[in-house]
């Protein structure tokens, strides 16, 4: 028997593993030693690498037919899309600048869901989701280096926003077919054929070098980031209550910031800590007001809550 409270326990524990995700790609593009083309692309070909491992020693069944084709939306979306649009993203822009804009992310995954699932949320759902995009925007543009515009960087953090919401969003739904570590872990190892043409790509055009500040950082975005992360924040949705656990992840922004602050020295101005603060707010609403309208919903049906399979109990060959 688990405690009560372990599933929000290892929840929390996988997003503090990725609130470094940010402040630690901007460590590793500051200097420009390592081109963000090698720190979002060779990032993915190490987690590949254990991520096969992995597979092998505990011989996971293969996917069939259709499960690939979402794999590939999965890993277009977290290991691909995500990496390289915010390594890009962070070699101008600050790491708090960057935790905040993607503050949205769990409203924008909010979204993705409901389209995907073909939910009919209610009104305050929509509003509060469209409310906090705004004010991200609004941060953003108002943070654009006196310019009043959205800067290059801007674009590219959004984007980020927008892929890595759909690879959670079908990454989630397709967990409960393949097991959840088990969907990241192969969505890795599919994406090496293009991970690794991109990687030497790369290190032809800029041979990476750094300090060994600079690669420790890398070796974190690698292991932990997107592979060893997904272990914890998979197994406290699988203790669950995931309507619960799922929102452990809105106190990703408010750590990434500290973290900057912190490790990077970045002073936390009050418009960086006023967006933040109205931006995880807005999303807090949108993931609550989901929440709550599908609990009803499948109360009214009869329907028992929601039971999400084990990640660590994978089905075998």
């Amino acid at each position: 028997m688990l405690p009560r409270r372990a599933g929000l326990w290892w929840g929390l524990l996988g997003v503090a593993a990725f609130s470094f995700t940010v402040p630690l790609t901007r460590v590793a593009v500051a200097s420009g030693a390592m081109s963000p083309l090698f720190i979002g692309s060779a990032r993915a070909v190490v987690a590949a690498t254990l991520a096969a491992a992995a597979l092998a020693l505990t011989r996971q069944r293969l996917p069939r037919g259709a499960q690939w084709a979402r794999l590939s939306l999965v890993a277009s979306g977290v290991v691909i899309g995500f990496p390289l649009l915010t390594s890009f993203a962070l070699t101008t822009a600050s790491a708090s600048h960057g935790a905040v804009v993607i503050a949205v992310l769990p409203a924008a995954t909010a979204v993705t869901v409901v389209l995907r699932g073909h939910e009919r949320p209610p009104a305050p759902f929509w509003a509060m989701a469209a409310v906090g995009t705004v004010a991200a925007v609004v941060f953003a543009a108002l943070q654009g280096g006196g310019s009043g515009g959205l800067r290059w960087s801007d674009l590219l953090l959004f984007g980020a926003v927008v892929a890595a919401a759909i690879g959670y969003a079908e990454g989630g739904l397709l967990a409960r077919e393949l097991g959840a570590w088990q969907t990241v872990s192969w969505a890795l190892v599919l994406s090496v054929p293009l991970t690794a043409v991109l990687t030497g790509l790369a290190v032809a055009r800029q041979p990476p070098s750094g300090t060994p500040v600079e690669w420790a950082a890398f070796a974190y975005l690698a292991a932990v980031s997107m592979f060893l992360g997904f272990f914890a924040w998979y197994r406290g949705l699988a203790i669950g209550p995931m309507a619960q656990v799922s929102q452990v992840q809105l106190t990703q922004p408010v750590m990434s910031l500290s973290w900057a602050a912190l490790l990077l020295g970045e002073q936390l101005t009050w418009p960086t800590v006023l967006g933040g603060l109205a931006v995880v707010l807005c999303a807090t609403a949108a993931v609550r007001t989901r929440l709550g309208r599908t609990a009803a919903a499948r109360g009214k049906r009869g329907e028992p809550r929601e039971r999400p399979p084990d990640p660590l109990r994978a089905d075998r060959r």
